[in-house]
């Protein structure tokens, strides 16, 4: 969806902004890991460059994958002269003409894909573009949090908000979902015009369980090594992040 909803925007991009936009907790992990890495960086699923631009004001040169142009003109955008560029495609399967000595799949990126065949697709592809001992990094939601967690119910956890253009957006959380296999947050979103008209739609997305382990392990199917692991502390309003890390021999 790319219709601007009387803003200057388009709709997905300022979404992304309002839900994601202000999420920094794992920043500092993907900085640390950057300045040890040789080489330019791949974010993979990249949006509107909420990493990606972190990185690249502290000197590395970003490749931004994401199959939304919407998204990766945002990026393109808000880069301005910073060494960032931008390369529509699939997560599952892409293709560049050089190696990376870094990788980076942050926001439980890999948990979207529907199956693990597409996760190891994807897994497959971020090897083969890796220089010899590049790493892959990949944030998943804890399995032992997911599974060991009931039904939310957030009403306490207030909406993210922000205004662009006159227009005021609004996304709230209204129900997360944890099954054997995946977790559904539900979201409500509004957005309301400067001269107060409601719009309010509904919005869902579902994150695949898959542990740590689980990952080292299809990681090892594709000719990684697992390389240890992270941790990204929760906030008020998100869960903690483990980030795996895979290395290409």
């Amino acid at each position: 969806m790319t219709s601007t909803a009387g803003a200057s925007r388009p709709i997905d991009v300022i979404w992304q902004d309002v839900e994601c936009g202000a999420y920094a907790a794992d920043l500092k992990l993907w900085g640390e890991l950057a300045a040890a890495s040789d080489g330019p960086i791949l974010d993979v699923g990249c949006g509107a460059g909420r990493v990606a631009l972190h990185l690249a004001k502290r000197g590395h040169r970003i490749v931004g994958l994401d199959a939304n142009a919407s998204l990766l003109a945002a990026l393109a955008e808000r880069a301005g002269d910073l060494t960032v560029e931008t390369a529509p495609g699939d997560a599952r399967k892409f293709e560049f003409g050089e190696k990376f000595g870094l990788v980076l799949a942050p926001m439980q990126l890999v948990q979207l894909f529907e199956t693990p065949a597409e996760r190891a697709a994807c897994l497959s592809s971020a090897a083969s573009h890796l220089r010899p001992g590049g790493t892959i990094a990949l944030a998943i939601a804890p399995v032992e949090e997911v599974l060991g967690g009931e039904d939310v119910d957030p009403m306490e956890i207030a909406p993210d908000v922000r205004e662009v253009d006159g227009w005021v957006y609004s996304s709230h959380t209204r129900k997360i979902v944890v099954e054997p296999e995946q977790i559904t947050i539900h979201r409500r979103r509004q957005r309301v015009s400067p001269e107060g008209s409601l719009t309010d739609e509904l919005n869902e997305v579902t994150l695949r369980v898959v542990s740590a382990e689980a990952l080292e392990e299809e990681g090892c199917k594709v000719g990684l090594r697992p390389a240890g692991r992270r941790s990204i502390p929760p906030t008020d309003d998100h869960v903690g992040s483990t980030v795996v890390l895979l290395e290409a021999p």
